[in-house]
């Protein structure tokens, strides 16, 4: 197993775009590239980002690349909320996937701080 497929934040970020790319599958066809190109680059972006950061030599890079990451979150927020009011998705779909994003961030957070320590 790889660094980075260690770390809580890649796991949970990946099983994120597994869910995100099942469910944008049922979006209507004329958003595929539309919303449903948005909603996945912007997921997989996420553990992307972590994998690379992880890769880095040091750890100013890898937290820039978290950082990164929390842009994709945020992104997929609003992306996520839009999907929502088009009625792409229910109410409770929105509260999940926002539930999940909350806690990857605060995965992401976490290993920021834990890395700026030096830990």
């Amino acid at each position: 197993m790889k660094p980075h497929q260690k770390l809580n934040a890649w796991m949970h970020s990946f099983h994120l775009v597994k869910t995100l790319y099942e469910l944008t599958s049922t979006y209507p066809s004329e958003e595929k590239f539309g919303l449903v190109s948005q909603i996945r680059r912007a997921a997989v972006s996420v553990p992307v980002n972590i994998a690379e950061g992880a890769a880095r030599k040091g750890k100013k890079e890898f937290i820039h690349f978290l950082h990164i990451s929390l842009g994709s979150l945020t992104e997929l927020d609003t992306l996520l909320l839009l999907s929502g009011d088009l009625g792409f998705i229910s109410n409770e779909q929105s509260v999940l996937l926002n539930n999940e994003l909350d806690s990857i961030g605060k995965m992401i957070y976490g290993l920021i701080k834990k890395v700026e320590s030096g830990l």
